[in-house]
């Protein structure tokens, strides 16, 4: 028989707190514990700018295509192409030190290395962008389909690489958001294969290298922004009604 709260002989009963079992407060226990839990798994999944090495490796993939500009206007193409070279592999032991993620190295390293052997087998320093070329090029078809056949690319490759699936194109407001911003990214495509074709066809060696630098990370920058700003703009649109 459970014995009830104790009363004084003065009859008013005492302010002895209830015992609380320690079984029942399990579940509330485990609350903290699984906050936590997701807490730090959302702290090891990295960030696409944390995938690409941050503002630094950002940066310092341009740094080969910089040499190869400078190298080649103050020497020739082939002290420039091995500069560029050296430059490249100087950046991809650089951030494998850092413990920076192993594929961008790689490929940026990759990418360095095709451009230097079709300048130097060439014998053309402008032989050096060509890959560059060719990647908007390819990029700008495929962003411009993308939005034709309503899967924006935008979308899809953001979703993608933060593991959200593809359910948000269920959603009209972030389908038409995502459409519009994969049309500014195909434009930015564009905009690097006119300008730089047309400096690459009659052979502007060096405003060809300072377009490459100057229409590479800034416009990425602005077509990031622009997606942003669609997007959230979207989100917080009402929803149309059915």
């Amino acid at each position: 028989m459970t014995a009830g709260p104790t009363t004084p002989r003065d009859g008013t009963p005492s302010a002895e707190p209830p015992r609380v079992d320690a079984e029942s407060s399990g579940p509330a226990s485990s609350a903290p514990a699984s906050a936590d839990a997701v807490a730090a798994t959302e702290r090891v999944a990295p960030t696409v700018l944390e995938q690409m090495g941050g503002l630094t490796g950002i940066v310092a993939s341009t740094i080969p295509v910089i040499v190869f500009v400078v190298a080649n206007i103050l020497l020739d193409l082939r002290p420039a192409v091995i500069a560029a070279l050296i430059s490249g592999v100087a950046i991809a032991g650089w951030r494998i030190a850092r413990k920076q993620p192993l594929q961008p190295a790689v490929s940026g390293l990759f990418g360095v290395g095709i451009a230097a052997f079709l300048a130097y087998r060439s014998g053309e320093a402008r032989a050096f962008y060509l890959p560059g070329l060719i990647y908007s090029a390819a990029c700008g078809l495929a962003f411009l389909v993308s939005a034709a056949v309503r899967w924006p690319l935008a979308g899809v490759i953001w979703h993608g690489i933060n593991g959200d699936g593809q359910g948000w194109r269920r959603d009209r407001r972030l389908l038409r958001a995502y459409t519009w911003a994969t049309l500014l990214w195909a434009l930015v495509f564009v905009a690097r294969v006119v300008v730089q074709g047309l400096l690459y066809r009659y052979d502007a060696e060096t405003w060809l290298g300072v377009a490459r630098l100057a229409m590479g990370y800034p416009l990425v920058g602005i077509a990031l922004l622009g997606t942003v700003w669609a997007v959230r703009r979207a989100q917080r649109a009402p929803r149309p009604a059915g």
